[in-house]
């Protein structure tokens, strides 16, 4: 029987900066524990880390690299990035690891430590419950060297050049001259404010941002992807101003939409309008989507409809992905906005393509100098009743 882990949920190590787990000696600890499991097969292994713009961000990231640098590893800083941001990184620049402090779409008390192999795919879990394991071993080893508190190891502001390189990737990828349309763009006062207002501005998009302006403490505050509603309303306000909205979470590895009438569009329905896309030019491997258990079944009879199969993995990006690999599938999600597309390099579900691809989808299918609506996309789709809750434990 595989033993439970204690530290890492479905997506990293989450909790109440400055209480358990995340309390300043044990992120000095766990940054220590990273830099052993690495130099057990690389000496000299570099790690890049990035944050969102949470006010405990900074100082997590802080002690986090300065136990990494206590075992000698080379740390790099991307400053304020996206989740994905820090993936990409990970995986085209060489490095031993990604590390992303945040905690997506939780209220800014919060934070979490996510962990990237250099790869680009989360840690697997029988990593992670090695890693955990070193930890727990750290903090209850005798005669331990005091973390060192005034350390000058700094993540902020972070290499310009790192964050660069992520926007040019993103950047590259479009083959789509989407200057005509009209988006409205709420950046959840998170990590997308860094890297939106650049990539959408070097593809010439006619963009309005809302919640872009982080203090440290409004990240996710009634905006962003757990509010959808914000951007819904303020696109249905202006009455024909906007042919799309779109809304970010926190770290921005996830993306939700409204069309032009203000009406909120999900996870589920932007994996049923991308299936169709990538089915009609070939690259839907398998004629499959993997899904999770919360998506609806309108989505899977939906898909049906246009002859493709759609599978179910537990919920988490990860496990998606998981599932995705085990069957050859290039594409698969969550209701809740993460979208993960393995038909280009992508290794983990990104709130920035998934909105450049949503877009590339709309000019591609509209008529001659129009995009199609994004209502017209999805309006198959039937919805059955569904609630989901979630508690707390």
């Amino acid at each position: 029987m595989t033993q439970s882990r204690q530290l890492f949920g479905t997506d990293g190590i989450r909790g109440v900066a400055g209480e358990f787990p995340l309390t300043r000696e044990n992120v000095y600890w766990m940054g220590r524990a990273l830099g052993h499991d690495l130099v057990r097969v690389n000496a000299n292994p570099r790690v890049v880390i990035g944050q969102d713009t949470r006010v405990s961000s900074r100082w997590i990231a802080d002690r986090f690299l300065q136990g990494l640098a206590s075992v000698g590893v080379e740390t790099r800083s991307a400053g304020v990035i996206t989740t994905p941001g820090v993936a990409y990184l990970a995986r085209s620049q060489g490095f031993d690891a990604g590390v992303v402090i945040s905690a997506s779409h939780n209220p800014w008390t919060d934070n979490g430590i996510k962990i990237f192999s250099g790869d680009g795919y989360k840690l697997p879990d029988a990593r992670e419950l090695a890693i955990e394991r070193e930890i727990f071993a750290l903090l209850q080893a005798d005669a331990l060297p005091s973390p060192d508190s005034n350390s000058d190891v700094s993540s902020v502001p972070g290499e310009e050049k790192l964050r660069q390189a992520y926007v040019q990737w993103l950047a590259g990828g479009v083959s789509t001259d989407l200057s005509r349309l009209r988006v409205a763009v709420d950046c959840a006062n998170g990590a997308a404010t860094a890297e939106a207002p650049e990539l959408f501005g070097a593809l010439k998009i006619n963009t309005t941002f809302l919640h872009s302006a982080p203090d440290g403490q409004n990240i996710n505050e009634n905006c962003g992807a757990l509010h959808p509603e914000m951007v819904a309303w303020f696109v249905a306000d202006q009455q024909g101003s906007f042919d799309v909205g779109v809304t970010f979470d926190g770290d921005a590895d996830r993306a939700l939409f409204c069309d032009a009438q203000g009406r909120v569009v999900n996870g589920d329905a932007v994996l049923l309008l991308a299936a169709r896309e990538m089915q009609s030019r070939g690259t839907l491997a398998n004629a499959t989507v993997v899904a999770t258990t919360m998506s609806n079944m309108g989505l899977e009879l939906a898909l049906k409809r246009s002859g493709i199969r759609m599978l179910r993995a537990n919920v988490g990006d990860k496990y998606v992905l998981e599932e995705m690999h085990r069957v050859g599938a290039t594409l698969g999600g969550e209701q809740s906005g993460h979208i993960l597309f393995r038909d280009g390099d992508a290794t983990t579900g990104d709130g920035l393509l998934t909105a450049l691809r949503v877009m590339e989808i709309m000019v591609r299918t509209g008529e001659v100098g129009t995009a199609k609506p994004l209502a017209d996309l999805v309006s198959d789709l039937r919805v059955f009743p569904q609630t989901i809750r979630n508690v707390r434990v």
